[in-house]
């Protein structure tokens, strides 16, 4: 059996994300460094993203390509059944992929922030970047790479939030979350259980960067949760943790923790996408906002509105039953405001 590839980086956080998932759901797979002569060999990604994963076709050759995370997870979930990352409770599946967005467009500022805005994170990020770019190279071609990368990166932090007005909020949310995450992994191993969701792979991702390799959100992480350190280091590869059905929470008997989580996403990242949508659905080039009573202004970004649809997309794919479910569930959290217009679509951005 020809197994798949994933094309990206070590030191990229989302390509982290999905080679610790094909760890835990065991599917075979070979990892290639993006630039180098093995990813050349194959089809090129169809966006200029990584990671990206090949996928061997009816003839059990590498011609099938899909990128982006999220609908990478989806689709290893339609080609592989065991150990899926998806909980089978519909309902509890949306607060699953809910977790997922949080961690990839919300953790993510928090990692671009503190890595490109604070002087020690970026030039610890940017030295050993440019080794994992080229292990070979001098110390006077990493150099030159490290200070171009970090003028490129630097230049960029806008787009993803990060800015004078906005960098105070963000780093107290990273203070907030860890502090949740925290207490909630007191109940059990994982966000949703005794086995990882999607969810957990998405928090992951950004955690490398945040609670491992970058000097301040790293400080900051041991000074209140210690365990976040364990949890992120552990998720690196479950392959060896035996799970089954009944290792997710039961939705109509949640943790008392997995509300102080829903809040805390329900704080700022919800109403941020909701803003943000707003913003993209009549045009604006610029978000200004209030998150949690406090100004927020950045670049409005498609693709977190195209997020935004497909979490709604999930919710109106429910029975009615299970929507209850979960409305009990996310009322009072403010996460419920995702869903407030429930059978409404923005044909704007379903057009796009």
């Amino acid at each position: 059996m020809t197994e798949l590839r994933l094309v990206g980086s070590s030191v990229s956080p989302y390509t982290r994300k999905v080679r610790a998932l094909l760890r835990y759901r065991r599917i075979p797979y070979q990892f290639v460094r993006v630039g180098g002569q093995e990813s050349e060999a194959l089809p090129p990604a169809p966006l200029p993203l990584i990671p990206y994963v090949v996928l061997p076709d009816h003839k059990g050759e590498l011609t099938e390509v899909t990128a982006d995370t999220t609908p990478i997870i989806n689709r290893l979930e339609d080609e592989y059944s065991a150990r899926a990352v998806r909980p089978m409770d519909p309902a509890l599946a949306v607060i699953d992929a809910l977790l997922e967005e949080f961690g990839d467009e919300w953790l993510s500022k928090c990692m671009f922030h503190f890595r490109w805005s604070q002087a020690l994170d970026t030039e610890t990020s940017s030295s050993y970047l440019a080794y994992a770019r080229n292990m070979t190279a001098t110390a006077e071609e990493a150099e030159a790479f490290a200070k171009m990368f970090a003028q490129r990166q630097i230049s960029r932090i806008g787009v993803v939030g990060s800015n004078e007005i906005t960098g105070p909020l963000i780093e107290e949310s990273w203070e907030h979350y860890l502090d949740v995450f925290d207490r909630h992994l007191q109940n059990q191993s994982f966000l949703l259980g005794s086995r990882p969701g999607a969810g957990d792979f998405g928090c992951f991702g950004q955690m490398t960067m945040l609670v491992l390799t970058d000097p301040t959100p790293q400080s900051i992480s041991r000074g209140i949760s210690s365990r976040a350190f364990a949890w992120t280091e552990a998720m690196e590869d479950h392959s060896g943790l035996e799970v089954d059905d009944a290792d997710w929470i039961d939705l109509d008997a949640p943790p008392e923790t997995l509300k102080d989580l829903l809040c805390e996403v329900g704080r700022l990242f919800v109403p941020f996408m909701l803003e943000n949508a707003k913003a993209v659905a009549s045009g604006n080039k610029m978000l200004k906002c209030e998150l949690d009573g406090r100004p927020w202004v950045q670049d409005a970004f498609l693709y977190q509105a195209k997020c935004l649809t497909w979490l709604k997309q999930r919710y109106d794919n429910l029975g009615e039953i299970d929507k209850a479910r979960l409305d009990n569930v996310l009322s009072g959290t403010g996460c419920e405001a995702l869903f407030a217009n429930k059978g409404e679509k923005d044909e704007k951005l379903h057009s796009e």
